[in-house]
């Protein structure tokens, strides 16, 4: 037992991240059925479907569970408001300041971790009264910190600089990692990348099997005037690539990523076309193969 297992009634100190097109209540569910946290990803469901993946989530595990909101959200009052009236207890925060939200959250009853990338915004996170913080370094997939500081560097910066229990995140997917940013002092991991190639994970199959079949430089952190997300080398990216080294500006490239491009890629599995994103941590998985929830906690937890 540590913070983080008293703080979210868990076993195990693993939480998953509540990721884009991947995080739906099954993958969810089955990480909480096993021991861990697992995290609905609101940030790709419109509020209703949220609801549902809340109702069954809950239906399918007694374990606690929590829901990812990204407080850009563009419906955040609603979102909010929905995981109060459906009993939500614990909510993970990202993308903006915890300023607005967490006293209202917390007023609810709901424990409050917040993603931070820097010392400065830990301790902006602690000031609004957040109840913990992900440290998540410049390794790690989707939208990222625009300090591109690597979580070995990370982690113990943001755990001198705060009172409050520290979750690593970013490049973690095996034991080794875990031992490591335990020894920098963090308490707890939060892990997207190896589950968003789990069975459970709602992403499509051919987005998991390329992914499982990267290497070393095949991601790379692009989009940084709009919100910088690491992204699978691919046609897209490329486009991506070239209008930023042609200087496009922020206005271009919106229109270049238009809508829905994230989902068209993670989801529905366009390889080209799609905005895939994953972490640094996919070379680590080559030989895995597309494994059960199960079996991964096993392997994260088996000493």
């Amino acid at each position: 037992m540590n913070r983080i297992t008293s703080l979210f009634g868990i076993k195990h100190p693993i939480v998953q991240g509540g990721m884009v097109w991947c995080s739906g209540w099954r993958l969810a569910s089955a990480v909480s059925n096993a021991g861990g946290l697992g995290l609905l990803g609101a940030g790709s469901m419109h509020p209703e479907t949220l609801r549902e993946h809340i109702r069954k989530c809950r239906a399918a595990t007694d374990k606690p569970f929590g829901v990812n909101i990204p407080l850009m959200y563009p419906q955040i009052d609603e979102i909010m408001q929905l995981v109060a009236d459906e009993g939500v207890r614990i909510v993970f925060t990202s993308a903006g300041s915890p300023a607005k939200w967490t006293g209202w959250l917390k007023e609810r009853g709901i424990t409050v971790a917040h993603v931070v990338s820097s010392s400065y915004f830990a301790r902006k996170a602690e000031a609004a009264g957040v109840d913990a913080v992900v440290a998540e370094g410049f390794e790690a997939g989707g939208h990222n910190g625009r300090e591109e500081t690597t979580t070995l560097c990370l982690v113990p910066t943001v755990c001198d600089a705060v009172s409050l229990p520290v979750i690593a995140a970013g490049g973690i997917a095996d034991r080794r990692a875990i031992r490591a940013v335990e020894a920098l002092g963090a308490e707890g991991v939060q892990i997207g990348t190896r589950f968003a190639l789990t069975q459970e994970s709602s992403a499509s199959e051919d987005f998991k099997i390329l992914c499982l079949n990267l290497k070393e430089g095949d991601t790379m952190l692009m989009l940084k005037k709009l919100a910088p997300t690491r992204l699978v080398k691919n046609a897209f990216s490329n486009a991506v690539y070239t209008a930023e080294t042609a200087g496009a500006s922020e206005e271009e490239l919106r229109l270049l990523l238009g809508r829905g491009r994230a989902k068209k890629g993670i989801f529905e599995g366009d390889l080209n076309e799609g905005e895939l994103e994953i972490g640094q941590a996919t070379c680590l998985l080559n030989r895995k193969g597309i494994q059960t929830v199960e079996e991964v906690m096993k392997e994260l937890t088996e000493d």
